[in-house]
């Protein structure tokens, strides 16, 4: 028998749920049966119409205002979620910028923000759920395939916070398996996004490097995520999925 909405009765956060590959998870966790809340930063119209999108194909979500690099609002809207549908079940860190630039001229204001975002609002969303979080729990990162192979020079800030993780990940594991809860990332490659664009000043030099031949979408990562949060990934804990077209191959 297959469950055509696996994640009914679920509730999931996705952070940074308002664009490109965070409204695509939203949308394909919602699709699967949860309850779906996203975050979002600066774009509350965009927020707004993936709420809108999901509740017109008959599921629920709600769109929560949260700067990802502020642990007071993070640990707010984690704590909405959970006063409002009674648990977290799925929590999917999506939230991330990105920073590129040589190592000797990114200025440490830039470089904080990008910690504050990618590293420091991952482990707060991640602390928050966990007290909400019981047996059957999932907890997904989005990481990128340039922890393994960058493709491209200018990107080793960004590939710090990635690699951190990554490594957050595999941590994790242990603190996380007794209590029945499984913590995986997925790593992106080359993905047509607000960040990276298939048409963007770096496709060109990345594009031959995509075995597949095309950049990915947020449906592909969308998809990887959805398993990652069924029941069917309960046994599956401590990987780094890669969702990059060949791109690291």
């Amino acid at each position: 028998m297959y469950l055509t909405q696996p994640l009914q009765g679920k509730v999931a956060i996705v952070t940074g749920g308002s664009r490109s590959i965070g409204a695509a998870i939203a949308r394909r966790l919602a699709a699967d049966g949860a309850i779906v809340a996203i975050t979002y930063h600066s774009s509350p119209g965009k927020a707004q119409a993936v709420v809108d999108a999901i509740e017109a194909a008959g599921g629920r979500a709600l769109a929560i205002a949260a700067d990802a690099g502020d642990p007071q609002a993070v640990r707010a809207a984690v704590a909405r979620v959970a006063a409002d549908y009674g648990k977290i079940d799925i929590l999917v860190n999506n939230a991330g910028i990105n920073l590129l630039g040589a190592p000797t001229e990114i200025a440490l204001d830039d470089f904080q923000r990008l910690l504050d975002v990618n590293v420091t609002g991952v482990f707060v969303a991640t602390q928050e759920a966990l007290r909400h979080m019981g047996s059957g729990g999932r907890i997904i990162h989005i990481g990128s395939s340039m922890v393994l192979y960058s493709g491209f020079a200018t990107a080793s800030a960004y590939t710090l916070t990635k690699g951190a993780i990554a490594g957050f990940t595999r941590g994790l594991v242990r603190d996380l398996g007794p209590l029945g809860i499984t913590v995986n990332t997925v790593h992106p490659g080359p993905t047509d996004s607000d960040m990276n664009p298939a048409d963007g000043p770096i496709a060109d030099a990345v594009k031959p490097g995509i075995a597949m031949g095309r950049y990915g979408t947020g449906a592909d990562v969308a998809n990887a995520v959805a398993y990652l949060a069924g029941p069917g990934a309960s046994f599956v804990t401590g990987t780094e999925m890669l969702v990059d077209g060949g791109f690291t191959a």
